[in-house]
């Protein structure tokens, strides 16, 4: 796998190049939300796609962690460099990997509209008083 590609949609997450950038920039998960000004518990969730940040959070982030916001989305423009210690993936595996990737994010997609429609199940049950 080429440099330019490590890091692109196919073969990584918004998460997996935020992980990235943040370790590249010598960032703890707690150093990042701290100077964007959000809970660690949100960052974790940005790192592991279960969440995504808001438009003037990835300007942010991309400043800070001085890769290009392009990169942060995509994996292409300025970002950083792929690990030294690369492992070459069969391509039957990196399918499967990529598989139970997005099978995660839409359980968690999924979860969040089941609390939602529970939400709104209760409001409706309410009992005006």
């Amino acid at each position: 796998m080429q440099d330019n590609d490590w890091y692109s949609d196919d073969a990584a997450t918004f998460g997996d190049r935020l992980t990235a950038a943040r370790d590249a920039a010598g960032m703890s998960v707690s150093d990042l939300a701290k100077k964007l000004g959000v809970k660690t518990g949100t960052v974790n969730a940005w790192e592991e796609d279960l969440k995504e940040p808001r438009a003037n959070r990835l300007s942010m982030m991309a400043g800070m962690l001085n890769v290009s916001l392009g990169w942060l989305l995509t994996g292409e423009g300025e970002g950083v460099a792929a690990p030294d210690d690369v492992v070459s993936i069969p391509p039957e595996i990196s399918e499967l990997l990529s598989q139970m990737r997005d099978l995660r994010v839409s359980i968690a997609r999924d979860a969040d509209k089941l609390a939602r429609l529970e939400k709104r199940l209760r409001r409706a049950l309410e009992v005006p008083q």
